[in-house]
């Protein structure tokens, strides 16, 4: 006999990841912040992936459950982004409907993003969890990414941001090691049943972002607080519908209140390193032109 007991078990462990590497991934909102990251490592270690949107090849809608059949059909895991939050009023009746859904089509495995601090989202994850017990929880903070892809990357290329979040810190996460996070969930044993807390590694509040916003640009950037009711109504300018620019500028309001204001060892325990710091995120990010309008 050739192979010691620790060949034999490093030889089943290669079986099991390999086998894992072959059985199809859904990720809804795939062409989301996260699920267009998830979908791109997924198909570079050669997962097949199945990227869900309301208008690709593979149709997926939240808001249209008749969607969400075919997209799961014969999946081995799926990756769960729901929009526009977990916290939104109808998320826990659609997690509890996916739920459902998706273990009657055969998903065995399934990540769910989550908020941080966020009561409402809990209550989703719980309304998930009904159908699959073991299901892998990763609550985010803010997203570095919010300021070069999302509504505030505006307010950057303007030399002015606005937000409801007076001088609160808050524990900026990269979008980029909450994908790595997410994809080894995904891909990997030992994740089942987990709630991961991911953040990044220091504090920042908002006059601490445009700071090093400005260092990253080269040019002035201010930030300027407002209350909830003056953001919500900056929003309705920009066309969202005065009730959904009320509960956001709520959400924002209520999650910048300090409570979210500590760090957390997530990213390093899961994926073995620092996570990535803001101000790299800046310099890159303002490398890569982002912010040049």
């Amino acid at each position: 006999m050739t192979n010691t007991t620790e060949d034999l078990e490093q030889a089943g462990g290669s079986a099991v990841a390999e086998g894992l590497a072959r059985r199809t991934v859904v990720v809804t909102s795939g062409t989301g912040k996260t699920g267009r990251r998830v979908v791109g490592r997924l198909a570079a270690r050669g997962v097949p992936v199945r990227s869900g949107s309301r208008s690709g090849e593979v149709r997926f809608d939240w808001a249209d459950d008749s969607t969400w059949d075919a997209a799961l059909h014969g999946a081995y895991a799926a990756y769960v982004a729901y929009y526009p939050d977990l916290a939104a009023p109808g998320a826990q009746d659609a997690m509890r409907r996916f739920g459902r859904i998706a273990a009657a089509r055969g998903v065995r495995r399934v990540v769910l993003l989550s908020g941080r601090g966020e009561p409402e989202a809990v209550l989703a994850e719980s309304a998930l969890r009904e159908a699959y017990p073991d299901l892998t929880v990763v609550r985010a903070a803010f997203f570095a990414q919010n300021f070069s892809e999302g509504a505030m990357a505006e307010g950057v290329l303007a030399g002015t941001v606005a937000f409801p979040a007076g001088d609160t810190a808050e524990p900026w996460v990269d979008a980029d090691d909450l994908a790595d996070v997410l994809v080894a969930a995904l891909t990997e044993e030992g994740h089942a049943g987990q709630t991961y807390e991911l953040t990044g590694p220091r504090l920042l509040t908002f006059a601490d972002v445009v700071a090093e916003l400005s260092r990253a640009t080269g040019r002035e950037i201010r930030y300027v607080p407002v209350s909830g009711a003056q953001y919500a109504e900056l929003l309705t300018r920009y066309g969202m519908p005065e009730p959904d620019a009320a509960w956001l500028a709520g959400l924002f309001t209520a999650l910048l209140d300090g409570h979210n204001a500590s760090t957390t060892d997530g990213v390093q325990r899961i994926l073995g390193r620092e996570p990535r710091d803001f101000a790299d995120f800046a310099r890159d990010s303002a490398a890569a032109g982002d912010w040049q309008g």
